[in-house]
């Protein structure tokens, strides 16, 4: 019983650090509410590593991700025939925009992230919430600038969940 509070305690933490996490890529990207890629970008950072290393199983570098999102939103200008700026000045001072003060508020896709990582934790009770997991939940998502920054590195979803699954049996329990 005690354990079990005690992981819930330590998920609530994992929750909040990526809220956060995701919120201050947000922001630096000039944007008020995050996204999925901002979750990925978080998930990437978490101290339990099995994000980054679900990426490399693949052969992805998760040091790539933030640039292929700022080249996704450059091609999309193209496409449309606005001149983007450079790469290295899309990205912004994360200064320049504050974090939301109140109830804490993302994009609409990120609630049923949320959801979904709910119904995880009720399925598998005593597995604690890792970076994979946040991943696992967003690779199945086909659409969005998160989707479209994976594929401008070349991952394929499928198999970024099954390293993710991989990730999370691999990792130490407790």
């Amino acid at each position: 019983m005690l354990r079990r509070f005690m992981q819930r305690f330590s998920d609530m933490r994992t929750i909040k650090a990526m809220c956060l996490g995701a919120e201050r890529h947000a922001n630096a990207e000039g944007q008020k509410e995050p996204g999925l890629e901002h979750f990925v970008l978080a998930a990437l950072e978490m101290p339990d590593g099995t994000a980054r290393k679900a990426f490399e199983r693949i052969g992805a570098d998760p040091d790539r991700f933030q640039q292929a999102i700022a080249q996704q939103y450059a091609d999309a200008l193209e496409n449309i025939g606005v001149q983007s700026p450079s790469l290295d000045s899309m990205r912004l001072d994360a200064a320049r925009i504050a974090p939301n003060d109140g109830p804490y508020k993302a994009k609409p896709a990120v609630q049923a992230l949320m959801q979904q990582l709910a119904s995880r934790h009720k399925a598998y009770p005593g597995e604690p919430l890792l970076g994979a997991h946040w991943l696992a939940v967003i690779a199945t998502v086909r659409h969005g600038v998160a989707a479209r920054a994976m594929k401008k590195l070349g991952v394929d979803l499928e198999r970024l969940v099954t390293a993710t699954r991989a990730e999370i049996n691999a990792a130490p329990r407790g």
